[in-house]
């Protein structure tokens, strides 16, 4: 049986639009949420082979350094036309700017120009994945999985999401996640039907056997 959760959470990010989604979901729960980067805790590398490998690696890191549960996601955009690219390494594909935060719309440029030499042709199919892991101090930890499939559009469009966003229109919508204010990407239905993005369908798979 899963442990329910109260009181106290690190987010292990140091991502501003992740951080800000997951406490936008957390609070009619009542959780303090911290993030890691607020805790000063370093970001470890990576090195998992899946989505979930790497949620549980950061969730268990921040749970052993704070001493407290601690929320980490492992999220990407999976491009059909690109083998599944750019995947596990979908941050790694936005490098770095000038005070450290990741150039998406490089990255974007990069999702296009890539599609382009494999000779793929529009509807560009894709999914976003999102794996959360809740890590507890002893070591326990439950992974939970959100995804939703969609097609890539461009040029860009929108300003509101972050990261792939602008270019990502779900299946069945008119605008894409950059479209969208976080409440409504975010927005946990009633009557449980699924939300409508990746993190949020994770997220109601941990709410449900978590909060």
């Amino acid at each position: 049986m899963s442990k329910r959760l109260s009181g106290q959470l690190v987010i292990a990010t140091h991502n501003r639009g992740k951080l800000w989604e997951m406490q936008a979901l957390l609070q009619p729960y009542g959780i303090a949420a911290v993030s890691a980067g607020e805790l000063g805790l370093p970001e470890p590398e990576e090195t998992g082979e899946t989505f979930i490998a790497n949620a549980q690696l950061k969730a268990r890191a921040a749970a052993h350094a704070a001493q407290l549960p601690a929320l980490a996601d492992d999220s990407g955009l999976c491009v059909e036309a690109l083998d599944g690219a750019p995947g596990l390494h979908s941050a790694r594909w936005a490098e770095l700017a000038p005070g450290g935060a990741r150039d998406f719309a490089a990255a974007i440029t990069k999702v296009e120009r890539a599609l382009h030499e494999a000779g793929a042709v529009p509807p560009y199919r894709a999914h976003f994945i999102s794996a959360l892991a809740l890590a507890w101090p002893d070591g326990a930890t439950e992974v939970f999985e959100g995804k939703v499939h969609g097609t890539l559009v461009f040029p860009p469009r929108g300003t509101k999401g972050f990261g792939y966003d602008p270019i990502f229109l779900p299946d069945g919508l008119l605008r894409t996640f950059g479209e969208m204010m976080m409440d409504e990407k975010q927005a946990i239905p009633p009557d449980g039907m699924p939300a409508l993005s990746h993190r949020a369908r994770a997220f109601q798979a941990f709410a449900r056997a978590c909060l």
